[in-house]
């Protein structure tokens, strides 16, 4: 296992390096001067060469970017803004802000909303799954089958804007989204504030857990070693839980560790819909104003989401299903 984990973590580490560079070439193809973006409306020639070399971008593009990796891991001087110390993703153009601190007040919204939604939507779509393969064929089954459907073709934006009109609007049943102080700090106004976007992803994600944990339960159950427990005696309820539900859930976990690691990069349509400034608004932010250091920060931080939530779902597999780690 733990020689398993380091592969996969020098591999992400490549991919990570892969994606910034790629990204730094992408930024250049776009028509619009960054340097022009951050001097202002009264910009002379004279200031704008100097927003050049303070900005770090008036070297050739290779330069540039060996200077952002370094200081990614040993910290970057900057004329003019002082040192960023290690890990350094830059200043932000605009802002004139360590990219670092930007992302870092965001980030809590977003892993919020992804943390809260996804306990909300394996609730309810596993446990409505279960539910359906053990019913197979009554009215139960096909009505949680027919709901996954409905669930599955419905769009964030849509649902989103239509639950806040009536729920929070009209009827005011629950309070409109909103950025929250930090579970630590408000318990309550962050529960409040997203517990609308929690239930609008709930209704949509949930779905697939159900299609998925009922399809697995039903072939697990009819599996020659499930057969075989239930011929030894064991009771419905050990057969269930402690053979088919386990063998079941690999591809459950496989599908939320790529949810998760979505929802964690920034789930841009959710945090546009709702108004919530988390990783996603960021990302339009650093699109709009042409903001290099702000952009290549968005795109790691939610590269590294998915990479790490793919390492978390392997390790996590293996534990479940003993023949991955006998392979």
């Amino acid at each position: 296992m733990f020689r398993f984990l380091v592969r996969r973590t020098l591999g992400a580490l490549l991919i990570l390096l892969i994606i910034s560079a790629l990204t730094f070439v992408l930024f250049y193809v776009a028509p619009r001067d960054p340097a022009r973006a951050a001097c202002g409306k009264l910009c002379t020639p004279q200031t704008l060469a100097l927003v050049r070399h303070n900005l770090g971008i008036s070297d050739p593009l290779p330069v540039q970017y060996w200077h952002w990796l370094v200081g990614v891991f040993a910290g970057r001087d900057y004329t003019g803004l002082g040192h960023c110390p290690a890990p350094c993703l830059g200043y932000s153009f605009t802002n004139h802000e360590p990219v670092l601190g930007l992302i870092a007040d965001r980030f809590p919204t977003t892993l919020s909303l992804s943390i809260g939604s996804a306990v909300v939507f394996v609730v309810f779509g596993v446990g409505t799954g279960m539910i359906a393969a053990v019913k197979q064929g009554k009215a139960l089954d096909k009505i949680a089958s027919s709901a996954s459907l409905i669930g599955s073709s419905l769009q964030i934006y849509i649902v989103g804007v239509v639950a806040m009109y009536y729920l929070s609007d009209e009827w005011h049943l629950l309070p409109r989204p909103q950025d929250s102080a930090g579970f630590t700090q408000d318990p309550g106004g962050w529960f409040k504030g997203l517990l609308l976007p929690w239930l609008v992803l709930a209704l949509i994600f949930t779905a697939n857990y159900t299609r998925m944990t009922r399809s697995q339960l039903v072939e697990t159950l009819s599996e020659d070693y499930v057969r075989t427990a239930r011929a030894k005696g064991l009771s419905r309820r050990t057969v269930f839980f402690r053979f088919a539900w386990r063998g079941a859930m690999g591809p459950i976990v496989t599908i939320l560790g790529l949810d998760i690691g979505y929802l964690l990069g920034g789930a841009i349509i959710t945090e546009e819909t709702f108004g919530l400034h988390g990783i996603g608004a960021l990302s339009i932010k650093a699109v709009r104003d042409n903001d290099l250091p702000l952009l290549l920060g968005v795109v790691l931080t939610a590269a590294a989401a998915i990479v790490v939530a793919n390492i978390v779902v392997d390790a996590v597999y293996a534990l479940i299903d003993p023949r991955i780690r006998l392979a």
